[in-house]
């Protein structure tokens, strides 16, 4: 699976490396208050690229990390309640020692319990 990873990166490199070759030709574009800057094609889609890539890899790395966060918070609460409830299990429960008897209903008339 890597290898096919990396040939399809080369393939895409190949491929930006033959549109910049075809397409080195300057282009004109007009910013506010009447700029005028002279670009090359190819770096100007590149920084297109880059404008619409980083700030969404940013907010994909911020989220992912958040999550982790939780993630760790919440298995650490769960160690947590597991070792207290294994600590309460290996207690054993109280035995009194001197238990009192369950009452007993009293005969009736006839001396048949009920």
């Amino acid at each position: 699976m890597q290898f096919l990873k990396t040939l399809l990166m080369v393939f895409a490199a190949g491929v930006a490396v033959a549109f910049a070759f075809n397409n080195w030709t300057s282009v004109d574009v007009r910013l506010w208050g009447g700029l005028l800057v002279d670009i090359n094609l190819p770096l100007l889609m590149l920084l297109c690229f880059l404008t619409g890539l980083v700030p969404t890899w940013l907010w994909q790395r911020a989220l992912r990390w958040r999550s982790q966060q939780r993630l760790a918070t919440s298995e650490r609460t769960l160690a947590d309640l597991r070792a207290a409830v294994a600590a309460t299990a290996a207690v054993p429960p109280s035995i009194d020692p001197d238990p009192t008897p369950a009452p007993v209903a009293p005969p009736l008339i006839d001396g048949s319990r009920p």
